[in-house]
């Protein structure tokens, strides 16, 4: 299965904010769209990511406020991202050796989507109840 085959059955909504956003701003996107991410991209260029756990970490714990720093500065700037053509597998290794629950899609330098541990985990979840089915048809003829 490609990251193709995953976002055709997703959906391909790519949410983001601009550097110049605020955490809160950000947050706010994120509770609304119910995303645990939001990319930060200025005008077509990829130049972060938030995570909740950047929040948690960067402005909680270090007891900054959300409503005065800005997302450039907690942003998560060296971003693992993949390609439509990539398979299920490569995504997996990297989410695990990378320790990442995001990786946004980029075709020729741009986002066309976004894929979450989620997405991979439902996507193994449905290549294995395939599997189960043709076994189960095999065994039954």
């Amino acid at each position: 299965m490609t990251v193709n085959q995953i976002l055709n059955a997703k959906g391909k909504n790519v949410y983001s904010v601009l550097t110049t956003t605020t955490v809160y701003e950000a947050l706010k996107v994120m509770g609304e769209k119910n995303i645990g991410a939001i990319l930060i991209i200025d005008g077509s260029e990829l130049k972060g990511i938030l995570s909740e756990r950047d929040y948690a970490r960067k402005i909680v714990l270090k007891d900054k406020s959300s409503k005065e720093t800005f997302v450039d500065e907690i942003m998560e700037s060296n971003v693992f991202t993949i390609k439509l053509s990539d398979n299920l597998e490569n995504c997996m290794e990297l989410m695990s050796t990378k320790r990442i629950r995001h990786l946004p899609v980029l075709e020729e330098g741009i986002v066309v989507g976004i894929i979450s541990i989620s997405d991979v985990v439902k996507a193994i979840i449905e290549l294995q109840k395939d599997t189960i089915n043709h076994l189960n048809s095999y065994i039954s003829q």
